[in-house]
């Protein structure tokens, strides 16, 4: 009897616990002025939509044929531009397993910027394990160093609230503000991979890593949200990863059996058409991923990648 008693008031004890830190509001909204914050536009629509499709094994060569192949990157980056690549660094996981940015990437695309006269690279993403871990694990940021870029990590004064106008969801929402607003261009670069509420993870799902706060409760109306982030972010421009592309168990996966090699390599202006090219990899079609149609729905791009009219390369 004594040992029940113990046992029921360390039950007690445990709930009244667990009601004490229940938030029954949910995320804390903000309080600032989250309408006066402005993201840039880094998009140059004066250029028009451009993309290009490289077949390959090796990341350099496609990257860099598949970027002459639209004009080269320095048709996009002007001398004394500064640039932030917004990478996927969400996992502290190996590079050999395809979930977040192989460290290739950030190494020829940080070059290549260089090479087209930036002042300066830098490579940000809010990683859902801890940072430091993640860009070391995943070799991103030994690459963005080696290569001359600055890696931001996520601190605490970086997000800002904001407010997307016409939006839903993202509304007085913590978003990693900081290094946005101070650059000129934005790439954003992320692997094709399965994902187990979208159905697909790949650029606008990675502009995700931009939100700070409790953002998995937006995983009730992922499509939307994923909408939402390709409203918020006007790339200057996209670079799909198809080398591996993750075929299952995603986005983490864990295991090599998940991957298939893919040897794809897309670039382009378009983000929507990005996404739609790359749902091919996955074996989807449009139809199976509701934030593309979404996306186009309101203007974002199209999902007629073909219509583009894609510069189409092997090696």
């Amino acid at each position: 009897m004594a040992r029940s008693a113990k046992a029921g008031a360390s039950i007690v004890a445990a709930c009244s616990i667990g009601y004490w830190f229940y938030d029954s509001a949910g995320p804390e909204r903000q309080t600032a002025d989250a309408t006066a914050l402005q993201i840039p536009d880094y998009s140059m629509p004066e250029l028009g939509n451009r993309m290009s499709i490289v077949r390959g094994d090796n990341r350099f060569k496609t990257l860099e044929l598949a970027l002459k192949s639209i004009g080269g990157l320095e048709t996009f980056v002007k001398k004394g531009d500064r640039v932030l690549l917004k990478v996927n660094a969400a996992f502290a996981s190996a590079p050999m397993l395809a979930a977040t940015t192989h460290p290739d990437m950030v190494t020829a695309l940080t070059r290549l910027c260089l090479k087209a006269g930036a002042a300066s690279v830098s490579v940000t993403d809010n990683p859902i394990n801890d940072p430091a871990s993640c860009f070391r694990l995943t070799g991103i940021e030994q690459a963005a160093r080696s290569a001359g870029a600055t890696i931001v990590l996520p601190q605490k004064e970086f997000f800002k609230p904001y407010s997307l106008p016409q939006a839903q969801l993202i509304r007085k929402w913590p978003v990693l503000y900081d290094p946005l607003s101070r650059v000129d261009k934005i790439i954003g670069t992320a692997p094709v991979k399965d994902h187990h509420r979208s159905g697909a993870s790949m650029i606008m799902k990675n502009w995700y890593g931009l939100l700070g706060g409790r953002r998995n409760i937006f995983h009730q109306d992922i499509h939307t949200i994923i909408k939402e982030l390709a409203m918020m972010i006007k790339p200057t421009l996209v670079v799909l990863d198809g080398t591996t592309t993750m075929m299952h168990n995603g986005p983490t996966g864990g295991s090599l059996s998940d991957l298939k090699n893919t040897a794809t390599m897309i670039v382009s202006t378009d983000q929507v058409a990005a996404d739609a090219c790359g749902a091919t990899l996955l074996d989807k079609t449009v139809a199976d991923l509701a934030f593309i149609k979404k996306a186009e729905a309101i203007g974002l791009g199209t999902a007629d990648f073909r219509s583009l009219g894609p510069v189409m390369e092997s090696l």
